[in-house]
């Protein structure tokens, strides 16, 4: 379980396909910290820790996870948003994000304003995930509050910090992006679908 408040980033130093499955090396700041077997979500995608030497740590990606991610684009270089799982008795700043993304969307425009960004994105209706107006959203892991909502389509507002320390500087139209939709709406959703 985690919070969509992203600690640090991480750069991908490896990546080694083993049959279906991709193993992932990541150098980080908060390496030092983990263990073995210890969940950090990855752009919002949990991962679990199965090695570590010294500044970095590998996890691995199974092909369902492979499938429904971002993890296809990956490169060695890249930049990923880091965050370890919440401990009990912390603030909840986010909001509920289990780290298992719902599917990917495209980032469709980005629009400065005045010293914030508005960034908009759009996904496939198939699967049915909806966002609502001041809702929560996860984006590569980052908890976000929904700006506008539409028809397959959403916008968020993103502050200086938030633009800074996580891969939202890095983003370019075009960019795929991971989407965990709300978990209460999610439910929600579900249970109006079966009346």
């Amino acid at each position: 379980m985690f919070t969509g408040i992203i600690e640090t980033l991480g750069e991908i130093k490896a990546l080694h396909k083993d049959g279906g499955n991709v193993h992932i090396t990541i150098a980080s700041s908060v390496t030092d910290e983990l263990k073995i077997d210890q969940s950090v979500a990855h752009n919002g995608v949990c991962l679990t820790v199965i090695a570590i030497n010294k500044n970095e740590y590998t996890v691995t990606a199974i092909q369902e996870t492979i499938d429904k991610t971002n993890l296809s684009d990956w490169k060695t270089g890249d930049f990923v948003n880091l965050e370890r799982a919440m401990k009990l008795g912390d603030r909840l700043d986010g909001h509920i994000v289990q780290g298992h993304v719902d599917q990917t969307g495209i980032c469709k425009s980005i629009q400065e304003a005045n010293g914030s960004w508005y960034f908009t994105f759009e996904y496939d209706p198939i699967l049915n995930n909806l966002t609502i107006e001041k809702g929560s959203i996860t984006i590569n892991g980052v908890s976000l509050t929904v700006v506008n909502s539409l028809k397959n389509e959403f916008s968020v507002a993103i502050i200086p910090y938030t633009y800074e320390h996580t891969n939202f500087k890095n983003f370019k139209v075009g960019t795929k992006i991971n989407l965990e939709f709300d978990v209460i709406g999610k439910y929600v959703s579900k249970l109006y679908s079966l009346k």
